[in-house]
């Protein structure tokens, strides 16, 4: 029985959440706070506390604006698992609900909403018909009766679009799903032929808008590629995806860009490891048609993971051929593309640590190299993270595109709906964009303030985020936390709230400076710096976090013996690897690391992404994956590190902490391994979530005790 139906798809070594007791589940006395020689630590009840207030307000899961920009949709709760309202554009507070439930003590799971065209019906998913076992697809009117249910499913689904002329919705959809689609999730136990038995295949399934009876939909992809992005052609004849043969959660890294008629074989737009130039053999994400139907506008580039987009712009004919980079060089990371009309671009892009939204105007021929761009100044630049709940930085858009929707948080703001208009000038941050909602008025952040750094290394500019103690003392000493995102291809970007996991809001609630840095490989400051890292993980990346340490001591008042180091996925790796490089630290907390390159090479299921990494396989060339893993100089490390991870997880297999902690037992370094029962790389128990944090605090408390 399929029980998760909603998840948020999220890139392969990037977000993080928590881990399970050593060979064994848990148990109320794992659940107890540790006593502690360097200090004492926050107990529990103070803990759990603080984690709950880090969850106070409402959240805003997926927004979307009407067509014609009269009224806005969004959910609350979750994109896939709360509930939805609609409410007029120029008064969110008259709000109406829109369910499939027919009865009012009936409580569904209802998300994934997708306006119609004409702006007279919402589409969304729903479990009303089979309570927590199966969404299906189903149709709001919003004129008093009853939301219409449309198909019959038996398994995954996700990203609802109706065709440009109303008639069809396609979603997509894997039948007979036993997991949620890509590496995030719990792997299935292995068992059968590996690779061959049990794969399951995202296709693009397309249901009619007007069904009056629940009906299968059709599916419209071939049953041996998995899709993983689509768009609608401007005809509503067909459809352009990016999908690659199964396993799907492998071979993202060597997806191609395919345009399919409905009922025709899909052709080869655009295939990335036979191509010349700067894309061969990266990524591809967003594919959008332009309104002509000539061109399709992607994001291409080194992404280490499906979800989390960041690359350059480019143009491709729709009948193929060469594509055009029209962003080469530009010092932001463009995450996802909207067309307006066939000569104009709107690019939402992280530039520093702040995301924004810019509009480009193509000349002469899109396609070929001598066509100019104009890329004027950005609509807005919010320090903040930004989006609709569909995709990476994705914006919903009116029709006529004269005004952008989306909801928007930093450190300092909790999550509201705001818009912008193209034809308004705004000014900078929250204040330059249009607040709609007011969910989450009086809600004040449980944790420090936070500051934009910038420092230099080597020859680049570091961008990061400092986070304050709460009730931060100039006069007394403090120490910090060294928090590294997960990707490496991702960034920090300011939010509220704790994102799960280990949480450096957390951390500053309970009297710690946190830095989160974006090392060299991070998004933000343009494809040459995210590539900076290849073949060079851990050296030049950590240089950059040490020399961010530098800054942040010589400006506050650290104390330089109670330094600590964590981070998840990729974080999790330079957690393992740090350690072994430098002393500086004086404790660590690695979550779903990466210890030793080499054996991962054999034990991940997504070995695809390392290629454009390392430069060759493991077989060709051992010597680049072994001078970037921890193993090699376990030796040298002294450092006290809590090691986490999922038991079922298929992007950092268990086994890679297992080796790690193994070795520094063996070298009689303090640690301590915890691994969750059936969770893969993203947590989805909330116990597991909040054990993790609350074993983190404990960790830090123990070895760098924050009074």
């Amino acid at each position: 029985m399929l029980r998760t139906l909603f998840w948020r798809r999220v890139g392969a070594l990037t977000v993080a959440f928590v881990a399970v007791v050593f060979a064994g589940s848990l148990t109320s006395a794992a659940l107890t706070a540790q006593s502690t020689d360097a200090g004492k630590a926050p107990d529990r009840s103070q803990i759990e506390e603080v984690l709950s207030k880090l969850r106070n307000g409402r959240p805003i899961g997926q927004v979307a604006v009407s067509p014609d920009g009269r009224r806005v949709a969004w959910t609350e709760g979750s994109r896939r698992g709360g509930e939805i309202v609609v409410a007029p554009i120029d008064d969110l507070k008259q709000t109406q609900p829109v369910t499939a439930a027919t009865k009012s003590e009936e409580h569904c799971r209802e998300g994934e909403i997708a306006w119609a065209p004409n702006s007279k019906a919402l589409a969304f998913f729903s479990d009303c018909a089979k309570p927590d076992e199966q969404a299906d697809l189903y149709i709001s009117h919003m004129n008093g009766s009853p939301a219409r249910r449309l198909t019959v499913l038996n398994g995954y689904v996700n990203a609802p679009a109706f065709s440009p002329d109303g008639a069809k919705i396609a979603f997509l959809y894997v039948e007979g799903a036993t997991r949620p689609a890509g590496a995030l999730a719990a792997m299935k136990p292995p068992s059968g032929v590996i690779g061959e038995d049990g794969v399951e295949i995202q296709r693009v399934a397309v249901a009619n808008a007007d069904a009056q009876e629940p009906e299968a939909p059709q599916q419209v992809t071939p049953a041996k590629l998995h899709v993983y992005e689509f768009d609608w052609a401007p005809d509503s004849k067909g459809l352009a995806y990016v999908a690659a043969d199964p396993p799907g959660e492998n071979n993202w890294w060597v997806a191609k860009l395919y345009a399919q008629k409905l009922g025709a074989e899909p052709r080869v737009v655009l295939d990335p490891p036979t191509v010349d130039g700067p894309l061969h053999g990266l990524q591809i994400a967003a594919p959008r048609w332009s309104p002509d139907g000539k061109v399709i506008a992607f994001i291409g580039g080194l992404m280490s993971d499906q979800g989390s987009t960041g690359g350059d712009v480019w143009l491709v004919s729709s009948e193929g051929g060469a594509p055009r980079d029209i962003t080469a060089g530009r010092p932001t990371s463009p995450a996802w593309v909207a067309w307006d009309g066939n000569e104009h671009l709107y690019v939402s892009e992280l530039a520093g640590g702040n995301s924004q939204l810019m509009r480009f105007r193509l000349q002469g021929d899109r396609v070929s190299p001598g066509g100019a761009i104009n890329f004027g100044s950005p609509i807005f630049s919010i320090p903040g993270s930004v989006g609709d709940g569909r995709m990476h930085m994705s914006l919903s858009a009116t029709a006529d595109r004269s005004m952008f929707v989306f909801t928007a948080s930093t450190f300092d703001h909790a999550p509201e709906i705001y818009a912008a208009k193209p034809s308004v000038v705004m000014s900078a941050g929250l204040a330059g964009v249009m607040q709609l909602s007011h969910l989450n008025d009086g809600i004040e952040a449980g944790w420090g303030k936070a500051v934009s750094l910038a420092w230099k290394s080597d020859q680049f500019h570091v961008q990061g985020w400092l986070l304050l103690p709460k009730h931060y003392d100039p006069e007394k000493k403090y120490p910090l936390v060294v928090e590294v995102h997960g990707g490496p291809a991702a960034a920090v970007v300011a939010r509220w709230g704790s994102g799960g996991g280990i949480s450096g809001t957390a951390l500053s609630a309970l009297g710690y400076f946190v830095l989160e840095p974006n090392p060299r490989g991070s998004f933000g400051q343009g494809e040459e710096f995210t590539k900076a890292n290849r073949k060079d993980f851990g050296y030049g990346d950590l240089r950059d976090i040490l020399a961010g340490v530098d800054t942040v001591e010589a400006k506050y008042p650290i104390d330089p013996n109670r330094v600590g180091l964590t981070g998840w996925s990729y974080g999790g790796f330079m957690t393992m690897l740090g350690v072994t490089r430098t002393d500086r630290f004086k404790a660590a907390v690695a979550g779903a690391g990466i210890s030793d390159w080499l054996s991962y090479y054999g034990e991940n299921s997504i070995d695809e992404w390392m290629i454009p990494y390392f430069g060759a396989s493991v077989y060709d060339d051992p010597a680049v994956y072994a001078k970037s893993s921890a193993i090699t100089f376990i030796k040298q490390a002294h450092t006290p590190t809590l090691v986490v991870v999922g038991d079922r997880d298929g992007e950092c297999p268990a086994p890679q902490s297992f080796e790690f902690w193994h070795a520094l037992r063996d070298e009689h370094v303090p640690t301590e391994l915890v691994v969750y029962p059936n969770e893969g790389h993203g947590f989805v128990d909330p116990e597991h979530q909040r054990d993790v944090m609350v074993r983190t605090v404990e960790w830090f408390a123990k070895y760098l005790p924050a009074s």
